[in-house]
């Protein structure tokens, strides 16, 4: 991660505090995935699975954790692209949800994406996802197209993804 980067995440961090104890973002590593498993299988019908994590970080895609003291709030994982960056997985744990968290996460990862000359973010989400569509919307991320059969859904089937962009900058 660039410097320009670590100074935008220690900025979102130091802007967030919870009942006195620091809320900050720390890089996720192999040895922070068990944790990060636990919430991921709380939160999705369909989770990612440790390999997906694993070949994120080892290609080397941006992923924080949000943490308050040792308690893991949520995560984002995201792909830099050719000025852009694309949204692989977003998460607040349940217990969390319905807080404010996933907009902190949502300005963290714009502020990375800034500090790598992104102009846009790209990210899909399940039609189903009601919750989660309010968010990105609120954020402003606007619906600019579909996947067709991109998550696996109940009993085999699949179901369509909404795809979302976000422009950072003004050109």
């Amino acid at each position: 991660m660039s410097a320009q980067s670590n100074a935008s995440l220690a900025a979102a961090t130091r802007l967030v505090k919870n009942l006195g104890t620091e809320v900050r973002f720390e890089p996720m590593t192999l040895a922070t995935l068990d944790s990060v498993l636990a919430v991921e299988q709380q939160a999705y019908a369909h989770p990612w699975q440790h390999s997906h994590f694993s070949d994120c970080l080892a290609s080397g895609y941006q992923a924080q954790l949000l943490l308050a003291g040792e308690q893991l709030l949520g995560y984002f994982v995201a792909m830099k692209g050719v000025e852009e960056a694309h949204l692989l997985n977003i998460t607040v744990a349940p217990t969390h949800q319905r807080q404010g968290w996933a907009q902190t996460l949502l300005e963290a990862l714009a502020l990375w994406a800034r500090g790598q000359a992104a102009k846009w973010l790209w990210l899909e989400v399940r039609p189903s996802n009601a919750r989660a569509i309010h968010v990105y919307k609120a954020h402003g991320f606007r619906h600019v197209g579909q996947r067709k059969q991109y998550y696996p859904a109940q009993a085999g089937l699949r179901e369509d993804a909404l795809v979302m962009s976000y422009r950072l900058h003004n050109d």
